[in-house]
């Protein structure tokens, strides 16, 4: 039991404590406050920096002097103590004597299918355990699996066996075991291995003398016809064959661990597990000898080979690392930081320049005109309106295929509700590198619980829409856009299944999928599109015009197809950076773990695409062009046409995938990335522009004239928002669609834009 003023609990793997254990060496001290998620040099494992910090204060001000508060940690990340055999820990507290190295599936920057670790005929524990994998694990195909390479705490191995491995040209099954192997080598398959919940990295220098360590190793190299060395045959001047296979069958494995001889927890706690890959013809099993040539195997296969495979294990005390902090030394040495804060400021920028654009509009211009119509002193005068104002009485007309568009904004609002809570929790440290899996997982359980808001939106925005086949909304609203991300999603596992992937989904969780989405996603959309249709539909603030106004033509700058391609340029400027580098995690499988920056450029673009689209709002407006139901839909949402356009670059430009079925998996992947995000970027540019028509214009319309003061005859009629801002100026209250007209003002027909932030 730990002191009442403590508080263990590892944050994304990292562990917090406060007032009287707050010196331990393994917990971190939690401030009270701080950036989440954005640590620079100190983002290992998403650190939950004010919610810890905070916690940790109250429970230190609540607990009584000398009371006790037990220790807690997130589920699967709490430290594990070692000790060598045949000693326990401190007070009789047990310990840990056997480390356990666990291999995952194994993939390639060439090739998108990844495959489990047997599919190598690598070495097998012949007991093998599987951990529990959740949800999360499973879509991106992690395959976790025990392996025989077991050590004993602190007793260090020098070049031991682990198996061996015959073949024989004249057995089938042999020639297709070494082709697959060879086949590795030569994508540059990587191992990916785990010790005690911990990547296994390969550190290497890399330019201008920088560590780099790679949470992975290859299999081998290979050494071309014409002598070419690929990939990690560079590292070794040996590997010079033309022709010829160099497989890496021993492995340097050093541990380094925290004592915990001078801390009140009982043996030792792992910080750091890293390996060197090397290449060793070992000719005899029984007398292993780690020196000499590399092990190679011939482009031909026409003779016995013999593949034995080695280790060499060593352990270091390294106290200086604590265990929260053990994930560090990976993630410090990843690069690109500062181009991560160029793109941060980069954004900023552009929301600057949006943000005085907007404000020059509705400050400068929008007040020239109220200044015009103050001076106004006829009605004659009155009649001569043009731009904007002239088709206050068209703008809310329903739009054509509004049961599509009402369908498009309920999944949006869905999708936009999980993404923001993915992101936070992940920027509280709930969803770190760490908790394996726990990133998708929780993606996949919001999306199919937040089928109430999709509903209620559709429904409510069918219903606006005045349209009547309730029914059709109610379904394509549960079944549209899931349907088509499935259909993709099982097509690209059908070839996963042909091919003999791990990333293959087993028809076990397709099904579980399936009935998460039919049996709770689709019950919830229908409840709340049942609130949605019992709400009365949204009311405007100006009365629709029975017969449409003609729409005079419009230049080349204000028609849709221009407006809509502009419309995406600068939210796509805003994340194009952050963009690389999720890409890079997800086909180069590179650690992402900048969460707080992904959430500071999620909040960018949400302000850009508002933005920009009540910009284009303003624009067609004053070109008396009222159809900008479609047109917002479409403006900033064809940033998803950008990315798709990057994603084509990004495969040709940094990435190395060959084959038909790659090639096809990522194109198939990607599409359901870029609908994802159409929808999501729908309900920001949408919403946007909805501010910039219904809730920041307040169409204050005049029926057939009268006079503003606390004597206006029966013929002014308020409308709307226009009513709620009337209200205030009969009360005296200082609004500004109130105080651009004076007493006595006589008015015919004035729709006038004002300030949303006054009039709702």
């Amino acid at each position: 039991m730990a002191p009442a003023s403590s508080l263990l609990g590892p944050v994304g793997g990292r562990l917090w404590c406060a007032g009287a254990t707050a010196g331990r060496s393994d917990c971190d001290a939690a401030p009270a406050a701080a950036a989440v998620g954005i640590w620079p040099g100190r983002g290992a494992e998403m650190r939950l920096l004010v919610a810890a910090g905070v916690l940790a204060l109250l429970l230190d001000w609540a607990a009584p002097p000398g009371g006790v508060a037990a220790a807690f940690y997130l589920p699967g990340l709490a430290p594990v103590s070692f000790c060598q055999a045949g000693q326990s820990g401190q007070d009789g507290e047990s310990c840990e004597s056997t480390i356990e190295l666990f291999v995952n599936r194994l993939d390639s920057v060439e090739s998108v299918l990844p495959y489990e670790y047997d599919a190598f005929d690598f070495c097998q524990d012949f007991r093998e355990k599987r951990p529990s994998e959740n949800l999360g694990q499973v879509l991106f195909g992690e395959r976790i699996a025990s392996s025989p390479y077991k050590f004993k705490f602190n007793e260090e191995v020098m070049c031991h066996l682990a198996c061996a491995k015959y073949y024989y040209p004249e057995k089938e099954d042999h020639r297709e075991k070494l082709a697959f192997l060879k086949k590795g080598m030569q994508l540059n398959y990587q191992h990916h291995w785990i010790i005690d919940n911990m990547p296994v990295t390969w550190c290497y220098e890399v330019e201008d003398s920088q560590k780099y360590c790679n949470p992975g190793f290859p299999i081998g190299c290979f050494v071309t016809p014409d002598g070419r060395a690929k990939d990690a045959c560079v590292i070794n001047d040996d590997f010079n064959k033309k022709n010829t296979f160099y497989l890496f069958n021993h492995v340097d494995i050093t541990i380094a661990y925290h004592s915990g001889k001078d801390e009140n927890w009982p043996g030792a706690r792992l910080v750091a597990a890293r390996l060197e890959p090397k290449s060793y013809k070992h000719t005899d099993v029984n007398h292993l000898s780690c020196k000499g040539s590399p092990m190679e195997i011939p482009g031909e296969f026409n003779s016995k080979l013999n593949l034995i495979y080695s280790y060499s294990v060593k352990f270091e005390e390294t106290n200086s690392i604590k265990w929260a902090s053990r994930w560090d030394y990976i993630l410090e040495s990843m690069p690109h930081t500062n181009i991560q804060w160029f793109s941060i400021m980069n954004s900023l920028v552009i929301v600057l320049f949006l943000s005085g654009m907007v404000a020059m509009i509705i400050l400068r211009t929008l007040h020239k005109d109220i200044a015009r119509y103050n001076q106004i002193d006829s009605s004659e005068d009155a009649q001569e309106e043009f731009g904007w104002k002239l088709v206050h009485g068209d703008v809310f007309r329903p739009p054509k295929k509004g049961m599509l568009l009402s369908v498009f904004l309920g999944q949006g609002t869905q999708i936009f509700i999980m993404t923001f809570i993915t992101l936070f929790l992940a920027c509280l440290g709930f969803l770190s590198p760490a908790n394996r899996g726990a990133l998708m997982t929780c993606a996949v359980v919001l999306w199919v619980l937040l089928g109430t808001p999709a509903g209620y939106v559709s429904a409510r925005m069918y219903k606006t829409f005045r349209g009547e086949k309730w029914k059709t909304n109610v379904l394509l609203t549960a079944l549209l856009c899931p349907g088509i991300v499935f259909a993709d999603f099982f097509i690209m596992n059908l070839i996963l299944w042909v091919k003999g992937s791990s990333a293959a989904i087993p028809l076990g969780t397709l099904v579980a999928i399936l009935a998460m989405w039919f049996g709770i996603s689709v019950p919830l959309t229908f409840i709340g599109a049942y609130f949605g249709f019992k709400e009365k539909p949204i009311e405007h603030p100006v009365r629709t015009n029975q017969i449409p106004r003609q729409i005079p033509e419009q230049s080349f700058f204000t028609k849709p197809l221009p407006g809509i391609i502009m419309g995406g340029i600068l939210p796509f400027g805003c994340i194009f950076i952050q963009l690389f580098f999720i890409l890079n995690s997800i086909w180069s499988h590179q650690m992402y773990y900048m969460f707080g920056l992904l959430f500071l450029v999620f909040i960018i673009l949400l302000i850009t695409c508002s933005e920009a689209t009540v910009l284009l709002c303003y624009f067609h407006l004053c070109a008396e062009d009222y159809h900008w139901w479609w047109r917002s839909f479409l403006t900033s949402s064809f940033t998803a046409v950008y990315l798709f356009i990057y994603a084509v670059h990004y495969f040709f430009s940094k990435l190395q995938i060959t084959g038909t079925a790659s090639t096809i998996l990522y194109f198939g992947y990607t599409m359901i990335m870029v609908l994802i995000f159409f929808l999501f970027t729908v309900l920001q540019c949408f919403w946007g522009r909805c501010l910039s028509v219904g809730m920041t214009p307040c169409m204050c319309h005049f029926a057939t004239g009268g006079t503003m003061d606390e004597n206006v005859s029966g013929d002014f009629e308020p409308l709307g928002n226009c009513a709620f801002s009337w209200r205030f100026y009969k009360e005296g209250v200082p609004t500004f669609c109130g105080s651009i007209f004076k007493p006595g003002f006589n008015h015919p027909v004035a729709p006038i834009l004002v300030s949303a932030s006054v009039t709702g």
